[in-house]
């Protein structure tokens, strides 16, 4: 008898325990073809491994991962982006669809949501967590809202922003920007509070949803 097709499915996510969580889940059904922790890593063998699916942590480092989602989305067409994050911002869940999402699901779902996305992905359907309000992000993806950046900070604040959001640390900032560590530092926390940011991942979701990232 012809054994059936199973689709192969690449997962990145930073968090060793979430990612091998999810394989073993996984594993049964499909064929996981490899687990990577950063954005940039996702792009890469995504584009040499050509996988049906790619589930995505939205928070990783190197380049987060909606603006790796939309590479990987560009240089293979075909692949279905799933995103598996804990953040519930129904922007961000419209944002993640803008650029190409065919499922979103909220990390503290049952299991059985992500198998439920991925089958969905698979037949050219797209799958919501219902955690996330359906009603707000259909009216955020009917109305085409675009985000203009606030222009509270300074150019040299705003590329300091958008290093750290595709996951660069200060040090590496100061290196690529001929700055001092003290003043990069100070150039972010200047930054978030002009913006009325409080930690990383209200920056990360600040960058995101202002087109900040390359």
């Amino acid at each position: 008898m012809e054994s059936r097709h199973r689709a192969r499915l690449l997962i990145a996510d930073d968090h060793t325990l979430v990612a091998e969580a999810c394989k073993r889940l996984l594993e049964p059904e499909f064929d996981v073809v490899a687990v990577v922790n950063n954005g940039r890593a996702l792009v890469d063998v995504g584009e040499a491994l050509r996988p049906e699916v790619a589930i995505v942590d939205i928070g990783m480092p190197q380049l987060n991962g909606i603006d790796a989602g939309e590479q990987l989305k560009r240089l293979v067409p075909s692949i279905k982006l799933v995103f598996l994050t804990m953040n519930l911002d129904a922007e961000i869940a419209a944002e993640a669809f803008r650029r190409g999402a065919s499922g979103y699901v909220v990390k503290n779902s049952a299991a059985s949501e992500l198998m439920i996305a991925i089958r969905e992905a698979l037949k050219g359907q797209s799958y919501l967590s219902p955690l996330i309000t359906g009603d707000t992000v259909k009216f955020l993806l009917r109305g085409d809202k675009t985000y203009k950046e606030e222009e509270r900070i300074t150019v040299r604040q705003r590329e300091v922003l958008r290093l750290l959001a595709e996951g660069m640390s200060m040090k590496e900032i100061a290196g690529a920007l001929n700055l001092k560590p003290g003043t990069v530092a100070f150039h972010k926390y200047r930054a978030m509070e002009s913006l009325g940011l409080k930690t990383n991942t209200e920056l990360l979701q600040y960058a995101i949803k202002h087109h900040m990232v390359s």
